[in-house]
């Protein structure tokens, strides 16, 4: 049943879906020619999946508004537990389209400088992924796509010239942000993942008991 609320919501984002693709392979280089400093394909990496997520999920939402798709899916055989989870689960599977894509990049044109990524780097990405996000959906599920578009663009139009501007100053002034804790290195990589799924949970719920509520 989630597979089919994902294959619609991709349906719904088709007339983009194209073009988000080819900046998902392109964006990553543009990002990081514009970078001049260490660690750029991790900011390049983290900048393009915030957009390509963003715009996608925006423009699926957008069209969920206009025709009432949320009332209109309560109509079928699917719950609103089903569909919030579908948002989610939706969300990952771009995530994961990136991230192919990304290694694809990197792998073909070692001459644009971008490096795959490490383990810890990626759960870091998908980290701040999920708190976005995990912001993001309560508060569009509790006010709606219309009261809450604005706010959420201006914070990713702001984002590639804020979060580059933050990490340079970081490295600028040796601030070490780096955690070791007393584990394993190859546990202590997968920490941002756990809390990446944690922080998604627990806002997935929050989603869900926010739309078994709401009057469509």
């Amino acid at each position: 049943m989630l597979l089919h609320l994902i294959k619609k919501d991709l349906i719904l984002a088709k007339k983009y879906l194209l073009f988000m693709l080819i900046f998902a392979v392109v964006g990553p280089i543009f990002i990081y020619s514009r970078l001049g400093f260490d660690n750029g394909s991790f900011t390049s990496f983290l900048i393009t999946v915030l957009f390509v997520e963003y715009i996608i999920y925006n423009m699926v939402s957008m069209q969920e508004d206009k025709y009432r798709g949320s009332a209109l899916l309560c109509t079928t055989p699917h719950t609103r537990n089903g569909v919030i989870k579908a948002k989610y689960l939706f969300i990952f599977v771009i995530f994961i389209g990136c991230f192919l894509l990304y290694n694809l990049v990197a792998a073909i044109g070692a001459s644009t400088g971008l490096t795959r990524l490490s383990i810890n780097n990626v759960g870091i990405v998908l980290l701040i992924i999920s708190v976005f996000f995990g912001i993001l959906i309560p508060v569009q599920t509790k006010f709606g796509y219309e009261k809450t578009k604005y706010i959420f663009f201006i914070i990713i139009f702001l984002t590639p010239f804020i979060l580059p501007a933050i990490i340079e100053w970081v490295q600028s002034t040796g601030i070490n942000i780096n955690y070791d804790l007393a584990i394993s290195q190859s546990i202590n990589a997968w920490i941002p993942f756990v809390i990446a799924v944690l922080i998604g949970v627990i806002s997935m719920m929050i989603s869900i008991q926010i739309f078994s509520k709401k009057n469509l």
